[in-house]
């Protein structure tokens, strides 16, 4: 399975979001230290591509325990890592809290097919992804919602968890490394298809 680049951005574009967000988290205005954010996350709440991930309406905790994690060099990646870096612990709960609020937005991507489904939920059934990301992966407190994510960001986080790239959450690595490979790809296309909506009852 090739694996899909996480970080294609132009130089260029990462040094003018560096400067923004320089000036940005100087600022007391949470809105202007989301700034930087929307840069590569979208002021709109869609990612500019498809492996950054959406960060309007995920879960609180979540989005705290990854800033903390890039600016203690426990998750990299090169363009969150310095940017975390100018951050204090009440701006990691402010943009965290700021962020939740927001709602989650439809990126259009198709339902999985019938069979795709069909090996998706045995294979979250067989490692129990539900047992910590709930009844429609909607995630809760400092787990992170899945359904509606960008498929190629799930596969890229599935295929980093298991090959150690991404280290910041031991548990997942476990559970990948214990899950077959070619379970992934539906996976990442069944949770990416899942429209909750109605289930969570509040626009998102």
């Amino acid at each position: 399975m090739s694996r899909i680049l996480h970080w294609a951005l132009p130089a260029a574009l990462f040094a003018a979001t560096l400067l923004v967000g320089a000036e940005a988290f100087a600022a007391d205005d949470i809105e202007q230290k989301a700034q930087i954010c929307a840069g590569c996350h979208g002021a709109d709440g869609v990612p500019i591509n498809n492996t950054t991930p959406v960060i309007w309406g995920q879960d609180e905790g979540y989005i705290y325990l990854q800033l903390r994690d890039f600016k203690k060099g426990a998750r990299k990646n090169p363009l969150m890592e310095p940017i975390a870096a100018q951050l204090e612990k009440a701006d990691m709960f402010a943009l965290a809290a700021y962020f939740k609020k927001k709602a989650w937005p439809n990126l259009g991507q198709p339902s999985a097919p019938g069979d795709v489904a069909a090996k998706a939920e045995s294979a979250a059934k067989s490692i129990g992804c539900r047992g910590c990301h709930l009844d429609h992966f909607q995630g809760d407190g400092s787990t992170a919602r899945l359904a509606g994510q960008w498929q190629p960001y799930l596969l890229n986080t599935m295929l980093a968890f298991r090959d150690g790239s991404r280290g910041n959450n031991p548990g997942m690595s476990d559970l990948m490394k214990a899950t077959p490979e070619d379970d992934f790809e539906p996976l990442s296309k069944y949770l990416a298809g899942l429209q909750i909506d109605q289930y969570l009852g509040h626009g998102r």
